[in-house]
């Protein structure tokens, strides 16, 4: 069901519409090397035989997994013996080129560069992670998104209707709930709903009238259970959304972003780490409780392993995603990180000197140091900075009003003292 034209290409009308720049270049056979980027079963590989029947150019396919060097440099040097011979230029379509190691892409660099080869290379991972440099910058990157559910539905309808290449030569009933099922489950994975079309047609015996019926029973067991798509890129995506959702105060987001991590194998220390963090960086001190929580989450699990191990893990995060938030600490130590990467550097003032060793009195260490515990309310009016600097500023969400409060007074107090 392949599409002959792009007049049965499907989906993608944010590159393929009317007078989008990928159309004009496959319908003008003028472009320079691609790679086509996106999730299995979306057209990519459709796509570039697509575009080898309508160039005039050499249309050369690879494998990335079975693919060599030996395999590259035999098609780069047919290439450059077919451009000097007749000025053809030579298509090279390397599927799932993602898998080719950094030494395979490196062996494709000079034939690109000199343009005895156009790449059009098919990822289903992020071309900007695993693609080199050097050879994502020579091509134009066009990112496939997952089928829309009618976009779905019109490809197993027209395979139900195609006598020649699809199943139309054959009685087939499929039931509108069969086919919502599959659509739905499908998860616009063009290739997952006609394989299972497929599968359900040719795996049911046909009735005493010779038609085959395609119920919702028959869908249930042919679209079985999807394989997670869970590549670097939705790796680092997936734990974005998990942060973004704790810190947006959403738990429901923050738990399905964390099941999808669990049920991708991600590593759970590391899903520990970032509520460890996200307790710091988003909560602080509008509730310091949500950093005993979340670190107590990270020593269970370190403890009991998985799958247990998602019980404390889901508690930390739904805590942490309700807690009140301020990043009044995290903004505080990066201003005072920035001042010292800027070279603003203070000295140690004399009385707040190490005054331990020997010789250090001597030394006029420590002279002049007030002891707080030795005053009222555990508290003395002295200068720990040579200079005034204001980093934290406590917000007014949960504890931290509190304790906005009590800075505010002692610097009052400190303040009327220097007055006196």
């Amino acid at each position: 069901m392949r599409p002959r034209g792009l007049s049965e290409f499907v989906g993608q009308k944010h590159i393929l519409g009317e007078g989008k720049l990928l159309r004009r270049a496959i319908e003008t056979d003028r472009f320079m090397s691609l790679i086509l980027y996106g999730p299995p079963g979306v057209g990519k590989t459709a796509l570039a035989h697509l575009i080898a029947e309508r160039s005039s150019a050499h249309f050369v396919s690879l494998n990335a997994v079975t693919a060599g060097v030996a395999d590259i440099r035999k098609v780069a040097q047919e290439a450059a013996q077919e451009r000097g011979r007749s000025t053809k230029r030579t298509l090279l379509f390397i599927d799932e080129i993602h898998r080719f190691t950094r030494v395979q892409q490196d062996a494709l660099l000079p034939d690109v560069e000199r343009g005895n080869i156009t790449l059009i290379g098919a990822s289903t991972s992020n071309p900007f992670f695993a693609i080199i440099p050097a050879l994502s910058s020579r091509s134009q990157i066009f990112e496939f998104k997952p089928l829309a559910e009618e976009d779905i539905k019109s490809l197993l309808l027209r395979a139900l209707a195609d006598k020649e290449r699809g199943l139309g030569s054959m009685l087939v009933t499929l039931t509108p709930e069969a086919l919502e099922l599959i659509v739905a489950k499908s998860n616009g994975d063009a290739r997952r709903a006609l394989n299972a079309l497929e599968l359900g047609v040719l795996s049911t015996a046909p009735g005493a009238d010779g038609t085959i019926l395609y119920d919702l029973h028959a869908a249930e067991e042919s679209i079985q259970k999807k394989a997670l798509v869970y590549d670097e890129d939705e790796h680092y995506d997936t734990i974005s959304a998990f942060i973004k959702s704790m810190r947006g105060s959403d738990p429901d987001a923050a738990l399905y972003w964390m099941a999808k991590m669990i049920y991708a194998g991600e590593d759970p220390l590391f899903i520990a780490r970032r509520i460890v963090i996200a307790a710091s960086e988003d909560v602080g001190n509008a509730d310091p409780r949500a950093l005993f929580v979340a670190t107590s989450a990270y020593q269970a699990v370190e403890r009991i392993g998985m799958p247990e191990g998602a019980l404390p893990l889901a508690q930390a995060a739904v805590y942490v995603a309700s807690a009140p938030k301020s990043n009044a600490s995290y903004l505080g130590i990066k201003a005072a990180m920035k001042d010292i990467e800027e070279g603003n550097l203070l000295p140690v003032p004399d009385h707040l000197k190490d005054a331990h060793y020997k010789g250090a009195t001597r030394l006029g260490r420590g002279k002049g140091y007030k002891y707080p515990h030795d005053f009222p309310g555990h508290y003395v009016a002295q200068d720990y900075l040579p200079h005034k600097r204001e980093y934290y500023r406590p917000t007014e969400q949960g504890e931290e009003k509190r304790i906005k409060e009590r800075l505010a007074g002692l610097k009052k107090r400190l303040q009327e003292e220097k007055n006196d």
